[in-house]
């Protein structure tokens, strides 16, 4: 199937109160157009280099919006900074409050998710769920930022499920809007519990592009 047939085939399934990001990482800006052409408005990236590149070769789709869903680095954001409507994975205080000043200065508000890392996981980013309420407490205050929910990337080798559901009962606790969860092989399982944002690649795209060596 097409780009534009995978895109038609997964608006067809998931509900309008549901925003499907496009993870377009590695994917050239060709396939982004297609996607977009297909009715895509939204497009996730995880590096800033290889956002911008993209960003400026598509400056043209006047209704593309760009969501960051990889780590970032304080560093990087500066790049980024009112360019990007959403932030998915703000992990920590420090590049909140960097996000808030970088987006502040450029007359915007970036739309962040704090990334919660529901599995324990030494290797992942994301606070821990007991730091959540804290954490959050503090990023709600900057300015320059406006915190709209959560998100959340399961440990590949577990049942997704029950991440999600600890991910939606602390949304609920904690009075925020959005669920970021749910990628191409699991997205269905996010949106039964919650999801109002699903972040899918290879559904859309197919297979990524090897990386050159």
């Amino acid at each position: 199937m097409s780009i534009a047939a995978n895109v038609a085939a997964l608006r067809a399934r998931i509900p309008a109160a549901v925003t499907l990001v496009a993870v377009s990482k590695t994917q050239p800006a060709e396939a982004i157009r297609e996607a977009y052409g297909a009715g895509q408005r939204d497009f996730g990236e995880n590096y800033a280099q290889e956002w911008k590149a993209k960003a400026d070769a598509l400056s043209d789709l006047g209704e593309l919006r760009w969501h960051f869903v990889g780590s970032l680095q304080t560093n990087k954001v500066r790049t980024l900074a009112g360019r990007v409507a959403f932030v998915h994975a703000v992990d920590r205080l420090e590049l909140a409050r960097e996000l808030g000043k970088r987006f502040g200065a450029a007359g915007a508000t970036v739309r962040a998710f704090l990334e919660v890392n529901t599995g324990g996981e030494e290797t992942k980013g994301g606070c821990r769920p007991e730091e959540a309420p804290a954490l959050a407490a503090e990023i709600a205050r900057i300015p320059g930022l406006s915190l709209v929910g959560l998100m959340v990337i399961p440990p590949p080798e577990e049942d997704p499920v029950p991440h999600f559901r600890r991910l939606r009962e602390l949304r609920d606790r904690l009075g925020l809007a959005e669920l970021s969860m749910g990628m191409s092989g699991d997205w269905e399982r996010a949106i039964a519990e919650g999801a109002t944002f699903v972040r899918v690649g290879t559904a859309i795209f197919g297979p990524r592009p090897a990386k050159a060596p």
